[in-house]
């Protein structure tokens, strides 16, 4: 791994590798309100709520929508056929949030 992406800390970004290549992640407005959406809830205490509790489609979900908040919606379009592991899924989501001060 050569380490080429860097995160914008400013912007509350992350990186993780899956699937062995680096990517971008960032929990924006956008992917929060993509979030909201897809699992059908409504206001921060909804959303926090249903995120304690994924299955693994969920867990995708949330993912292809940090994913598109970083720039990487080619990454987040090929999910479903990548190669990710369950640790490194987990782990991206949980920089991607840390990251955004959650």
């Amino acid at each position: 791994m050569t380490g080429a992406l860097h995160a914008n800390g400013a912007r509350g970004e992350a990186i993780a590798v899956l699937a062995g290549v680096e990517r971008r992640l960032c929990l924006t407005l956008g992917a929060l309100a993509e979030l909201e959406t897809a699992f059908g809830v409504a206001g921060w205490e909804a959303l926090s709520g249903r995120l304690r509790a994924l299955s693994p489609g969920d867990l995708l979900a949330v993912l292809a929508a940090l994913l598109r908040g970083g720039g990487e919606a080619a990454a987040a379009a090929a999910l479903p056929d990548a190669a990710v592991d369950f640790r490194e899924a987990v782990d991206a989501v949980a920089r991607a949030f840390q990251a955004a001060g959650g």
